[in-house]
């Protein structure tokens, strides 16, 4: 593994608790913490990182708190998932400029990524999911990202990265994102044109309303992603206070719901949670919403452990149907009930049990239709 102890800073367990202590049921009595010395990773399930770089929000801040906000709420919590190993091996280092810490994100997480290592990176403004993406870049690997977010960023007029970043990484080249979806986005925050040409792209952008009526339609799209980003002003203000950009927005337990679905994905090996600021929070709520959507990200985790491969049929229902004059598969699992469904090429990707209820009355299922849009 690549020495990054030039890019890590340790974490300060004592200062999260103020010296009270924590339980042996809690779980900072099961996280590896770098407190002196770097954690060996290599048996872990779930690697935390901390981000404090907040430039390219406009905000000057210091908001290098904004992790330890997070990790002091999440350590509190109960440990009810053993066969998870949670390694936190402390804050990627904030650089001299934005690019600087860009970089630094980039080299630690495609370091991980290599590793073959699911990543959790914690507080930053959001256009740290384009160094995010960068690890990708760096090591050639192509993706399906996704974004779950109350704005499309892709507003070039904007002065603030973080409110374009969006341009730079699905129109940047060479281009890696084979794929790119958006779940949340609230209709009034974004520019008519900009939904047409997203759907052009054949990009797939999810409204909050659609949303949060169709909740099980949101997990096979994170199943299929790589690379998920989570702005925290996807959730309405009553439930994450720090989230000044909308009243409106998932509840807190639709954010826990979404993040249990990243948790059950295999394919997933970074997630971003970003945007919170300690100082717009209110009773530090904001850092206990998001603690608990990690919570159920570890179990999600924890879940996934328990899917067989799609090769272990024996552990599948399959159903036989026509699509588009094809014969198709569906796979439903005994063991967690998640969908999928067989492409044209033979390939398998995630759907719902609505996309096999579709095909079974004559329909192209619109997931199944997007798909072979895309090639």
């Amino acid at each position: 593994m690549l020495d990054l102890h030039d890019f890590l800073s340790p974490v300060n367990i004592h200062e999260l608790n103020n010296d009270s202590g924590y339980n042996d049921g809690q779980l900072a009595r099961h996280i590896d913490v770098y407190e002196e010395e770097i954690p060996d990773v290599s048996e872990a399930d779930i690697v935390l990182v901390g981000i404090g770089e907040s430039r390219g929000s406009g905000s000057f801040d210091d908001m290098n708190d904004a992790p330890d906000a997070i990790r002091k709420q999440l350590y509190q919590l109960h440990y009810w998932h053993s066969d998870i190993k949670i390694v936190d091996i402390g804050n990627i280092n904030t650089g001299a400029t934005l690019a600087d810490s860009y970089a630094a994100v980039k080299t630690v997480l495609s370091e991980l990524i290599t590793l073959n290592k699911t990543t959790v990176l914690l507080g930053g403004s959001h256009d740290i999911t384009l160094a995010q993406y960068f690890a990708y870049k760096h090591l050639d690997h192509v993706v399906e990202a996704t974004c779950i977010d109350a704005t499309i960023d892709l507003r070039s007029e904007s002065h603030n990265r973080s409110e374009n970043f969006l341009m730079e990484m699905l129109t940047g080249e060479p281009n890696l994102v084979k794929h790119y979806n958006h779940i949340g986005f609230q209709s009034y925050f974004v520019h008519p044109r900009m939904l047409e040409t997203m759907d052009k792209l054949r990009f797939d952008c999810y409204r909050v309303g659609l949303c949060k009526e169709k909740m099980d339609e949101m997990e096979p799209v994170i199943r299929n992603t790589q690379m998920l980003s989570f702005d925290i002003n996807a959730i309405k203000h009553s439930d994450a206070p720090a989230n000044q950009c909308s009243p409106n927005g998932f509840t807190g337990e639709e954010a826990c719901m979404l993040t249990r679905y990243a948790g059950l994905s295999n394919n997933l090996s970074s997630f971003g949670i970003y945007g919170y600021q300690p100082r717009a929070d209110v009773y530090e709520l904001t850092a206990k919403q998001i603690a608990q959507m990690l919570w159920y990200f570890i179990d999600g985790k924890s879940r996934s452990k328990q899917e067989a491969t799609l090769e272990q049929r024996e552990h599948y229902n399959e159903f036989n149907t026509v699509v588009a004059e094809t014969d198709t598969v569906f796979l439903q699992s005994r063991k967690t009930g998640r969908w999928w469904m067989q492409l044209p090429n033979k390939k398998m990707i995630a759907c719902s049990y609505n996309d096999y209820v579709s095909a079974k009355h004559n329909e192209i299922p619109e997931r199944w239709l997007r798909v072979q849009e895309r090639g």
